[in-house]
């Protein structure tokens, strides 16, 4: 198969989910095109609310959402072939990943910009508010962790990228100044600061910086403590001063990037080097059902409906923008997804390399692996085809990838703020509703993880805990809009599908932590499949209430309360 048509197959898709199904969604089902005040105007605070363009909204949401995961998810599902990989990728963006992040961003932004687990109290209970919060807490410790754990591995692996992703941190506040305190447009300071970041990069290859080891603590965890000390304090900074303006340029490095990749396969079309099915894998799990949590960013993946309910909803300036930044966010991130399956697959010359790499679950499983097979296919694409120096073209994919997993770093650490605060307020602790308080909790608090090296044993659940939160943002989508009369199948057959695979894989895997006597892997699988349980019955009893009397249903969980 020529990589070419696979690439082309799948944007032309993208291109006509967002043309029709988008719109359907926004018209029929959401009601997305409302002319009521966001909460950016209403709560309107200089720091958390604050009222931006569309076009730097959608960079936030875009470089927030489309970390590493939509690179690793794919870079380690190829293994089973490509065809079941790009399926998933294209239809689970489309109906499922793209459906529920507009959703979030929708209902989220319509009700004061509370995020999608603090509405479950009056959607579902009081009691599904806490495990869905509790889960959350949960996921983005370890999302924390590990992307901490990764940018400091990319930083030692490519000591090119560490004088322009520095550049670029230290350059984004005076472009917020230059937006928010001078009113000059947002969009010639970021392509400036574009060209000086190409710049950089070449500068980086001449100069790379090598972090030394500090006595005992080698270079490797000192990035760590660094990495979550720039977490810290991009969470508690107005919104304007560094998390918008670097991820308005972090998502014009993407589009170029990632153009650049396209262009370079459509002019080099290379063949699909791996087998595009591959059921047999040495020492790996079936890929049905566990393709649906291996690729979550990518295809659907519950992180997105924190970002969406969580930072995005409170800078929505109008309505009429969600469409394009909650939907169509989602359509970039799939493409992002697939170019990751086209690189790890096409970006090999032949079908010995790509099984060398591939020769067995545990040798592709790495973080290091499967990010180097994009890195090195990616560069590949830019090299053969664009002509770019293979150095350069090394570092610059690199650096796209640094750039994603840093802004979801700091996006999640604002997030885990918000949720710590919401929890201390549900449970009158005044000293955690402080925001420096808050974030201090949840930027450091990973340190235990990464210091301790019980991260990894955490990692495998990732997928399965990610997977399953997607399920219940969709659970709390499906009974919001059954109980506003709305036509709700679109969000509850994506979570009873999402549920149904992550639920199978969580049982799988479950049995085989149990042959291998890992019994916190084990705890964790069973706590997991308990929460999942008990949000399934807490929605089954508000279904099972609205078909007994709709009207009752309506005023009780809802009131005034949601709208």
């Amino acid at each position: 198969m020529n990589s070419a048509a696979v690439a082309l197959i799948g944007l032309a898709a993208f291109a006509a989910a967002y043309r029709m199904y988008a719109r359907f969604l926004s018209e029929r089902v959401f009601d997305g095109e409302t002319d009521f005040p966001t909460p950016a105007h209403e709560k309107a605070d200089g720091i958390d609310f604050v009222a931006s363009p569309k076009h730097v909204l959608f960079g936030h949401h875009f470089t927030s959402v489309a970390g590493a995961a939509p690179i690793v998810g794919p870079a380690i599902a190829v293994i089973w072939g490509w065809a079941p990989a790009f399926l998933w990728v294209v239809f689970g963006t489309i109906f499922i990943g793209a459906v529920h992040d507009y959703g979030c961003l929708v209902v989220s932004a319509k009700n004061g910009g509370r995020s999608i687990g603090d509405l479950a109290a009056p959607i579902l209970s009081s009691r599904a508010r806490l495990l869905f919060l509790s889960l959350v807490l949960f996921l983005a410790w370890i999302v924390l962790a590990v992307f901490a754990y990764v940018i400091a591995l990319l930083f030692t692996q490519y000591p090119a990228t560490v004088l322009p992703i520095n550049f670029e941190i230290l350059v984004a506040p005076l472009i917020g100044w230059l937006a928010y305190r001078k009113r000059v447009d947002l969009l010639i300071p970021s392509i400036v600061v574009l060209i000086l970041l190409v710049g950089m990069v070449w500068l980086g290859t001449k100069f790379p910086l090598v972090m030394p080891d500090w006595g005992s603590v080698s270079g490797l965890h000192v990035w760590i403590g660094l990495l979550l000390s720039y977490a810290f304090a991009a969470s508690v900074l107005p919104v304007w001063t560094l998390l918008q303006p670097r991820d308005l340029i972090n998502s014009h490095k993407l589009f170029l990037g990632l153009g650049l990749m396209y262009a370079g396969l459509l002019v080099v079309h290379p063949p699909m080097a791996a087998p595009a099915f591959n059921a047999s894998v040495p020492d790996g799990p079936p890929w049905f059902p566990f393709l649906f949590i291996t690729i979550a960013c990518g295809a659907v993946s519950g992180f997105h409906g924190l970002v969406s309910s969580g930072t995005t909803s409170k800078q929505l300036n109008s309505f009429r923008d969600a469409r394009a930044i909650g939907y169509g966010a989602m359509l970039g991130e799939g493409a992002l997804a697939l170019m990751s399956v086209l690189a790890c697959t096409a970006g090999f010359k032949t079908l010995s390399a790509w099984r060398v790499h591939y020769q067995s679950w545990s040798h592709a499983e790495g973080l290091g692996a499967k990010i180097g097979a994009f890195v090195e296919g990616g560069s590949r694409f830019l090299h053969d085809g664009v002509g770019v120096e293979e150095g350069f073209a090394r570092a610059a994919i690199a650096v796209i990838v640094i750039s994603f997993a840093a802004t979801t770093l700091d996006t999640a650490t604002r997030i885990q703020r918000y949720i710590i605060s919401e929890l201390a307020e549900a449970y009158r602790i005044p000293a955690l509703q402080n925001r420096y308080a808050a974030s201090a909790l949840a930027a450091f608090s990973p340190m235990l993880l990464v210091y301790g090296g019980n991260w990894k044993a955490l990692w495998p659940m990732f997928g399965a805990t990610n997977q399953m939160l997607a399920g219940f943002c969709l659970i709390v989508l499906s009974v919001y809009l059954a109980v506003k009369k709305k036509p709700y199948a679109f969000a509850l057959v994506p979570m009873l599908f999402l549920v149904a695979m992550t639920g199978v894989s969580m049982v799988i895997g479950l049995a085989g932590f149990l042959r291998s006597g890992e019994g916190l892997l084990a705890g964790l699988s069973v706590v997991l499949l308990g929460l999942s349980a008990a949000l399934l019955f807490e929605a089954w009893i508000v279904f099972r209430s609205l078909a007994a009397s709709p009207t009752k249903v309506e005023a009780a969980p809802f009131g005034a309360a949601v709208r």
